[in-house]
């Protein structure tokens, strides 16, 4: 399975709400523990999260949704 960069829950690159997704956390709780070990391990979370950025995907579009023609096209709806 896939990580896609998310298209709905981002800040910045979307890395945070792609990773929250994929695990089936709340993207708060992700960022806030990403946050924690940032400032724990002398601002490595930084350099991980543009590593990230640029190796996961962005989240594919989803298709527009689907409306189905009108049975009686010779008649208007109103």
């Amino acid at each position: 399975m896939t990580v896609y960069r998310s298209l709905n829950n981002r800040m910045l690159a979307g890395v945070c709400g792609g990773l929250a997704e994929h695990l089936g956390w709340s993207p708060g709780r992700l960022r806030l523990v990403w946050v924690l070990a940032t400032i724990f391990t002398a601002f490595a979370g930084v350099v991980v999260y543009v590593a990230l950025w640029f190796l996961m995907p962005k989240a594919p579009q989803p298709p527009p949704p689907f409306e189905s023609p009108p049975l009686q096209p010779w008649k208007k709806s109103n």
